[in-house]
């Protein structure tokens, strides 16, 4: 043997120790949809490194059923129902960054800490990147915090002991990368996995058995912010294109997004539906719908991960970066939008340019045009 050769034979059996040594790691990202969709990929890589490890989740509450069905405990052994983690920890940052002072706030997050730290875990890797996620992870008290190097919010690279240079050029890509550092192994192949809830699939083949309905397109209107939500009335005419090839149209209807689907539905003649949704009942729909539309929203990247068919309408994000992942697609962008984060209201004049019959023609690019 080569003396590179046994410095690589050395290497690898440090690495494997290092690895062995992991009996309890922790996933820190709080939110938002798509950000922990795009996460779980490498969250299935861990879980295939570290079969017998007990692996804990750090989540904000609105998002928990993407790891775990309503009716399952959060904790305990893993099950199709909570299929990636043993644990979930649950947070709510947002109601603690409106009341910082209160006592409430305090007495929450003293209890959020003393529940993270029970474990004991020995790394905590943060794939969000922002202080609050690295503080959180700092709180778990892991013996190795790993995280991006280059961190959305910079200051919380002050927080990683083993910081990341993260690699590729879509999220999905560059946390698969973090995970890599962590388990040493190449986790390209890594899949996404969501919570099954059967009865949630009975209830969603109930509702479209009742309606006669087979086949159906999901509309996703709503977005984080206003600068990426493309007009309510346009969603509205292109319901009434694709409803006269005979498919049925569903407005996904989320928390919060019940006056934005209403006005979809509303605008549309009657050409559309909505159906309001939780999240693990979305999931069951987005299983069985043939075409998901919207713009760069957690149900299109849902439908991305679960390989169904998008048409994506991007303006102020990347779709290098943010597009759809890993499955068929036809993402629209005008080439005068410059990527943007920074949450405005107004609609980006670039998504305001992209047409109701760009849109139609590559929703009936992806059915197939078999129906037209």
């Amino acid at each position: 043997m080569s003396g590179q050769e046994a410095q690589e034979a050395l290497s690898g059996s440090v690495e494997g120790a290092a690895r062995a040594n992991i009996k309890r790691l922790l996933i820190v990202r709080l939110g938002a949809m798509g950000d922990i969709i795009h996460t779980l990929p490498a969250a299935n890589a861990l879980r295939q490194a570290f079969p017998e490890s007990e692996i804990g989740w750090v989540i904000e509450e609105k998002w928990a059923e993407l790891l775990c069905t309503l009716p399952t405990p959060r904790s305990g052994a893993r099950s199709a129902q909570r299929p990636l983690v043993e644990r979930l920890h649950t947070v709510n940052t947002g109601k603690w960054r409106r009341a910082p002072v209160a006592m409430q706030t305090w007495l929450e997050i003293a209890a959020a800490i003393s529940e993270l730290r029970a474990p004991e875990y020995d790394v905590a890797v943060d794939f969000q990147g922002a202080l609050r996620s690295a503080l959180i992870a700092r709180w778990s008290q892991a013996r190795k915090i790993y995280g991006p190097a280059q961190p959305r919010e910079i200051v919380a690279s002050m927080f990683y002991g083993h910081p990341v240079v993260v690699q590729g050029s879509h999220v999905v890509e560059q946390n698969l990368s973090i995970a890599e550092a962590v388990t040493g192994i190449s986790s390209r192949d890594a899949h996404t996995i969501f919570p099954k809830d059967e009865r949630a699939d009975q209830e969603r083949s109930c509702w479209l058995q009742q309606r006669g309905i087979t086949d159906f397109v999901l509309l996703a209107p709503g977005a984080g912010w206003g600068a990426k939500q493309w007009p309510s009335e346009r969603y509205a005419e292109v319901a009434r294109c694709l409803a006269a090839q005979d498919l049925k149209i569903l407005v996904n209807s989320g928390p919060g997004e019940e006056p934005l689907a209403a006005a979809v539905v509303t605008a549309s003649n009657g050409a559309a539906e909505k159906i309001p949704l939780t999240l693990t009942q979305l999931i069951a729909f987005t299983r069985r719908s043939r075409l998901v539309i919207g713009g760069d929203t957690g149900p299109i990247h849902l439908a991305a991960a679960l390989k169904i068919p998008v048409v994506a309408i991007f303006g102020p994000t990347d779709p290098a970066r943010n597009g759809p992942y890993a499955t068929k697609s036809i993402v629209l962008r005008s080439p005068s939008s410059t990527t943007s984060h920074s949450h405005g209201a107004a609609i980006e004049p670039g998504l305001l340019s992209i047409s109701v019959e760009e849109v139609v023609a590559g929703a009936r690019r992806m059915l197939g045009n078999c129906r037209g």
